[in-house]
């Protein structure tokens, strides 16, 4: 039964036969001649050192000729590729008859050569087709004793069939599998080109891309330019909240601030020797102003006061009255009407972390707020001292507070969130003097600003403005500020060389005698004279005060009245 196969011999792929094996001829490695006669005898007449070369007729397929002699390896079979034809799974491709390129001229001195017999069997399955024409395969080494053939390769379609070339001609290649009809390829440039023009119209066309490269790039950077300095090609509007009536919370900051800001004004003093620049507060509708007595010091007794309102009006103002022991003074504008005055509130009332806010002119900046809270009580502080003779030392019970005090606030409000006046700050803790609290320095905040309790700053007030002088609470001894223990120790002398303790005096009639330590005053604890007299002067004359005190070892406890002595 047929089943595709060729009934007859298969040509098979032949190696390089190795030395001392028979080689094999005979009938069946031959198809019968198919050429004329005069082309074997043209094959016998080549010369001795010349081997024929296999030319197929026109059209028609050529293979290498085929050496006699045994394989390499034993025949195949199955005659698979690449050794036999194609599998029974793909038949064989049709022959392609290319169509020889006419015209192609041919070196002259080449011989032209009578056909020559095709040795392979016409039923001989074509070698599979590749991806590209690949160069051809070199001529199989003749078996010993037989001529050896030239190094010339044959061409197709270049002036006819079995014409040879020179070894110095170009090889031609050619897809044996392209389409019926097509060209040979032909390895130098097409006819009727020129590579001269071809580059020039290449060097043209590239300076065309390259000037419409520059053209668009100016052009964009143009526009990204123009859009960049614009803001872009639309206008752009942003999202924003409304507006409000500014309204806020009263007990807020904001709120706080506004409700105490018309009642605060900055002074600007100026005496003979020096200058300074203070805060302070209306008091009442008729003009007094409540401040530090270090803020109006530089003006002295000739000196001028101007007092400048939040709104920006400015006025002179005079001194009505100071006290240097509490650190207080009180100032007065005339011709200003629409005075609004800040309330008093009650600096008992205060406690520990109560928020608060502090309104001045640190550094001439005025209208300054600040926040903050009350960091301590009673704390006992004494400042000044610059005389040298103790004339200008302020002792003050005072309030403690972090908001932020600077020099310029001196004498001005610190409000608690109902914009009520709890005290009047009045000195900070300089971080750089390590010596105490400072009045008038120019170091900053460190967060330990200290206040006059309203309560003090009121009684203070009130007597300076109705009688031009403060008077303070004495217990009337004189102290031992050299003492270095525990307590306000009662010296040895008074003033003059007078006695310690004064005759008649408060702590006279209370029996207090020279060389007691008095150690509480109404149950706070006193660590030295300082907090003694803190303590006592942060309370009015004629207050009675139970004060203990030890007297050779013992605990004794005495209750007085307040006496009364005249500030400076």
């Amino acid at each position: 039964m047929d089943d595709g196969k060729p009934t007859g011999p298969q040509a098979k792929w032949w190696s390089r036969p190795a030395e001392g094996r028979p080689s094999r001829s005979g009938p069946e490695n031959r198809k019968p001649e198919t050429q004329a006669p005069e082309n074997q005898a043209s094959e016998t007449q080549a010369p001795e050192n010349q081997a024929p070369e296999n030319q197929a007729p026109e059209g028609r397929e050529v293979q290498p000729s085929l050496p006699s002699g045994p394989p390499l390896h034993e025949p195949d079979e199955y005659s698979t590729p690449p050794y036999g034809g194609p599998g029974p799974w793909a038949p064989a491709p049709p022959v392609q008859r290319p169509t020889p390129a006419h015209g192609t001229p041919v070196p002259p001195q080449a011989a032209p050569l009578p056909p020559q017999p095709s040795p392979v069997d016409p039923q001989a399955a074509p070698v599979p087709p590749q991806s590209s024409p690949q160069p051809p395969h070199p001529a199989p080494v003749p078996p010993q004793g037989a001529p050896e053939q030239p190094p010339y390769a044959t061409t197709h379609g270049a002036g006819g069939p079995g014409e040879q070339r020179s070894p110095s001609s170009q090889w031609v290649q050619y897809d044996p599998w392209g389409a019926p009809g097509q060209p040979l390829t032909q390895t130098g440039p097409p006819a009727g080109t020129e590579p001269g023009n071809r580059k020039n119209r290449r060097g043209g066309a590239f300076a065309g891309v390259l000037l419409l490269t520059l053209v668009a790039s100016g052009i964009g950077g143009g526009v990204g330019a123009y859009i960049e300095r614009t803001g872009g090609l639309t206008t752009v509007e942003l999202p924003q909240a409304s507006h409000d009536n500014g309204d806020r919370a009263p007990e807020s900051v904001a709120g706080i601030a506004a409700s105490a800001l018309p009642s605060v004004v900055t002074l600007h003093v100026s005496g003979t020797a020096e200058s300074g620049t203070g805060t302070g507060f209306v008091l009442d509708a008729r003009g007094h102003i409540l401040t530090n007595n270090h803020v109006v010091a530089p003006a002295g007794s000739s000196g001028d006061i101007t007092v400048t309102f939040s709104s920006g009006e400015t006025a002179a103002a005079e001194l009505v009255g100071k006290d240097s022991g509490y650190d207080l003074a009180v100032v007065r504008v005339k011709g200003v009407s629409g005075l609004k005055p800040l309330p008093l509130g009650n600096s008992d009332n205060v406690r520990v972390g109560d928020p608060v806010v502090a309104i001045g002119a640190p550094f001439d900046l005025s209208n300054t707020v600040t926040s903050g809270i009350i960091s301590a009580k009673q704390r006992p502080i004494t400042a000044g001292g610059e005389k040298g003779d103790g004339s200008d030392i302020s002792y003050v019970d005072a309030l403690q507070t972090d908001a932020p005090i600077n020099p310029g606030n001196s004498g001005g409000p610190l409000v608690d969130t109902q914009a009520h006046v709890i005290g009047i700050n009045s000195a900070i803790r300089a971080a750089d003097s390590g010596k105490g609290t400072e009045r008038g320095g120019q170091s900053g905040s460190i967060g330990l600003g200290f206040a006059i309790p309203i309560n003090q700053g009121k009684r203070v007030a009130e007597e300076l403005i109705n009688t031009g002088r403060a008077t303070h609470p004495v217990i009337g001894v004189t102290l031992d500020m050299k003492y270095t223990g525990d307590g306000a120790k009662v010296g040895e002398k008074g003033p003059e060389d007078g006695p310690a303790v004064t005759k008649d005096g408060p702590a006279a009639k209370a029996g207090i005698r020279s060389g007691d330590v008095i150690t509480e005053v109404r149950g706070q604890r006193v660590h030295s004279g300082e907090e003694l007299i803190v303590k006592i002067r942060a309370h009015r004359p004629g207050d009675r005060l139970e004060l203990r005190l030890t007297r050779g070892g013992k605990e004794l406890s005495v209750t007085l009245t307040l006496g009364s002595a005249s500030g400076t």
